[in-house]
């Protein structure tokens, strides 16, 4: 079966077929660097690395390229108010970036270029648009010419008329027609400046990424990336300058990740509803993030609360539970040259689901199945007489360990992370695993005075706050759930 994903341009699924067979050029817009991400940054990161992987799982050899806006008003202004030069600004939110992503367990991107180092590009890519009419140069800014391009808003799938009818002339621009967009800002006093054939001056947001992608895919490439918010304007104007200067289609396909929501509203800086990455893997390990971000199809929207990934963790564990089952059972079992079918099942349903428009909600289901089949599996009596059912066990626990890595999952040791994970379900709930551990020695005394009555009750009491008591061979122990 061969992968098919949506095509936002397009408007529909179609089949994947890269411009050169068993390649993919991938490009993903990065973050501009003025402040720390949150969870919208995470979303989309975490989608696209997921991507990245997946082709890479089929075979695909992949050059993923995500750059850093490290030049923009934004920067600007909030390196300004701070009395540093925003080069300076730029660069720390740049190593938060990186800090963040590793922390979230991204792989890094085959290349990672700053705006700043391809001044050289995007001057020669403008000069061209100029060179070909459809810029002109006006005040020491360069403008892209909207009107010159009949092709205009086909991403969007805008009216350029109606909106034309809404748009103003700021005063101080010189814009022939109001949704013209800059490609090249004349300098102003207190910013950052470049030699350029219309005088100093900096790039606009846009053009950065034609000219960066395409210094490193080239003027055609495979795949293009990005949050739903970049579709109109920032992916209509790359579009637009780029193939007007090239004459060549600039991107195969367009594919688009939903919003977090935050109470049903879109979460963003300007609403004031966001939340850093920092803050929240405080509070949650970054798989669980990651495994949130994947419990929805991509292209949906995704509400976030703490609730939610509490949700998440609950989920994780169940997976990090039977991985530890499995093992003790497996370490304990004798050797065996018995076989089971059951990976290549799970793994044809995972990559069914997975070519489908990288479905992560429907593959981590089939990943569910798995792990009620592994827990079927692992409450069978006579399992460590059963060669058969050990292959299965066998087959099941590495299936899902390798197509959870394709997926970022399944990373840590499985009791180290249910032991943190019941730490941090405990804190949740008001309660330390002092108190815990305190009431189980006062059960264990009560069950030893034969007053198992008592032992009963704080069995229950604890149950009531949520703590579940679990009486083995080898004692007592205690989960979250």
């Amino acid at each position: 079966m061969s992968i098919r994903l949506f095509n936002t341009l397009t408007g529909r699924k179609e089949e994947f077929q890269p411009l050169v067979p068993g390649k993919v050029g991938m490009y993903v817009c990065g973050v501009t660097t003025y402040d720390y991400c949150h969870m919208g940054h995470a979303r989309a990161n975490i989608v696209f690395d997921i991507v990245y992987r997946y082709l890479r799982y089929r075979g695909f050899e992949v050059t993923y390229v995500r750059n850093y806006t490290d030049v923009d008003d934004k920067i600007i202004q909030r390196a300004n108010e701070r009395g540093i030069p925003s080069q300076e600004l730029a660069e720390q939110f740049i190593r938060a970036f990186d800090e963040d992503m590793a922390a979230l367990g991204l792989d890094l991107p085959t290349h990672q270029p700053k705006a700043t180092e391809h001044i050289a590009q995007i001057i020669a890519l403008v000069e061209r648009l100029i060179a070909r009419g459809m810029a002109y140069a006006a005040g020491g800014d360069v403008y892209f010419s909207v009107e010159k391009f009949p092709t205009y808003l086909k991403l969007s799938k805008r009216n350029l008329d109606e909106m034309q009818a809404g748009a103003r002339i700021a005063p101080g621009e010189h814009k022939r027609h109001p949704m013209d967009f800059a490609l090249w800002k004349a300098a102003k006093p207190g910013e950052p400046a470049w030699d350029s054939p219309w005088g100093p001056g900096r790039p606009g947001w846009h053009i950065e990424c034609s000219a960066m992608s395409m210094a490193l895919l080239g003027e055609s490439f495979d795949i293009h990336g990005g949050g739903k918010d970049l579709v109109f304007p920032h992916h209509e104007n790359e579009i637009a300058q780029s193939e007007a200067a090239t004459g060549r289609p600039f991107v195969k396909y367009w594919l688009h990740n939903g919003f977090v929501n935050v109470n049903q509203e879109k979460m963003s800086k300007s609403l004031g509803n966001f939340f850093t990455i920092r803050d929240i893997l405080k509070k949650f390990d970054p798989e669980v993030v990651r495994f949130f971000i994947l419990t929805a199809h991509y292209r949906s929207p995704i509400d976030f609360s703490d609730q939610n990934l509490r949700e998440a963790r609950a989920g994780l564990s169940r997976f990090y539970e039977a991985l530890q089952g499995a093992a003790e059972v497996l370490d304990a079992a004798p050797p065996s040259a018995a076989v089971s079918g059951e990976g290549a099942q799970l793994e044809e349903r995972f990559r069914e689901a997975m070519d489908d428009d990288f479905n992560t909600a429907l593959a981590l289901g089939h990943l569910f199945d798995a792990v009620r089949n592994l827990n079927r599996l692992l409450a069978e009596k006579k399992l460590r007489k059963n060669p058969e059912q050990l292959a299965a066990v066998r087959d099941l626990r590495e299936t899902i360990l390798r197509l959870g890595g394709v997926l970022g999952l399944f990373v840590s040791d499985p009791a180290a992370w249910l032991r943190q994970s019941n730490l941090a379900a405990l804190q949740d709930l008001g309660l330390s695993a002092d108190e815990v551990e305190a009431r189980l020695a006062e059960r264990l005394a009560a069950r030893a005075a034969k007053d198992f009555a008592r032992a009963d009750q704080i069995r229950d009491e604890l149950a009531a706050q949520g703590v579940q008591l679990l009486d083995g061979p080898q004692g007592t122990t205690w989960k979250v759930g």
